[in-house]
């Protein structure tokens, strides 16, 4: 009875062991994952593909088990805080012109992780096509017909200290006046609903082309530069630190439909946040090319 007694007892105990071995086996072998207190602070304009974007990466991210916070701020701030590192990504900036000179003042802490876009970014001044003038030079003498003004974007973009060096240089009488993406647009559909004149700030890729006819002016002495690139900008202690990450972003492209695509859903009212995670699974494929 004391044999089968002991006998017993080792058993337990070797079995016991088992489970705890295999268990630690089991654990080695799981890839582990993000920490879901990792946080990742991401800013963004008010710009539309920026709101798309921002927040699609906000999905995915999280998806991938991280915190993401995005922040809603004005380009000059949004650089600064890349800096100084509370925020970690921006994926809407515009070179090698629109946001040169931010990259060049921070250059020592920001890392370029290339182009996203795979069109043509354009920026300019943009008319309804029915506004019977073609380029920048027309708007010479039709101040009145304009009221004088240029509708832009939020305060310190660059493209408005763009447009205030082309007034002194074509020595018009208008003045830029500074809002946000929102105002900017819901004062060219009143004009376009009412067939009046208007003068905004435009870029592309934007949904407004798609909903409204509109042009570009002309713009001969190239003040607002060639076609750009929108890319993706990181601090550069987010990239060491997080290189699975920045791999994964690095990866990301998108085509004009693509962002047409993720704007438009958005533009019929849903949610940023709804609309990116809808893209997301409407289209795993795209997304998996990025993350895998």
């Amino acid at each position: 009875m004391k044999l089968l007694k002991n006998q017993w007892k080792r058993g337990l105990a070797l079995a016991v062991v088992a489970v705890l071995t295999v268990g630690l086996v089991a654990g080695c072998g799981t890839t582990p994952k993000p920490s879901q207190n990792k946080t990742i602070n991401i800013g963004y304009v008010s710009w539309a593909e920026d709101i798309a974007v921002t927040n699609l990466w906000k999905v995915i991210l999280e998806e991938k088990g991280y915190q993401v916070n995005i922040t809603m701020l004005d380009v000059a701030p949004l650089f600064v805080g890349l800096n100084k590192g509370d925020m970690d990504l921006f994926m809407d900036s515009w070179l090698p012109i629109t946001h040169k000179a931010y990259m060049e003042k921070y250059k020592d802490t920001l890392d370029d992780y290339g182009t996203w876009y795979e069109g043509a970014a354009k920026v300019g001044l943009v008319v309804p096509s029915y506004v019977n003038i073609k380029s920048v030079k027309d708007l010479k003498g039709k101040e009145s017909e304009f009221n004088g003004e240029i509708i832009s974007i939020d305060p310190g973009a660059s493209i408005i200290e763009t447009t205030d060096k082309l007034i002194e240089t074509l020595g018009i009488n208008y003045k830029v006046v500074a809002s946000s993406e929102a105002a900017m647009l819901t004062a060219l559909d009143k004009a376009y609903r009412e067939k009046k004149s208007i003068v905004i700030t435009g870029w592309s890729p934007h949904w407004m082309f798609a909903k409204y006819d509109l042009k570009y002016l002309e713009d001969p002495e190239k003040t607002y530069g060639e076609a750009e690139g929108i890319h993706t900008i990181a601090n550069k202690e987010f990239t060491k630190n997080n290189a699975d990450v920045a791999k994964m972003v690095k990866a990301f492209k998108m085509s004009d439909k693509q962002v047409g695509d993720l704007e438009s859903l958005i533009n019929e009212g849903m949610d940023p946040y709804d609309a990116a995670k809808k893209w997301s699974k409407d289209n795993k494929g795209i997304v998996d090319s990025w993350t895998k």
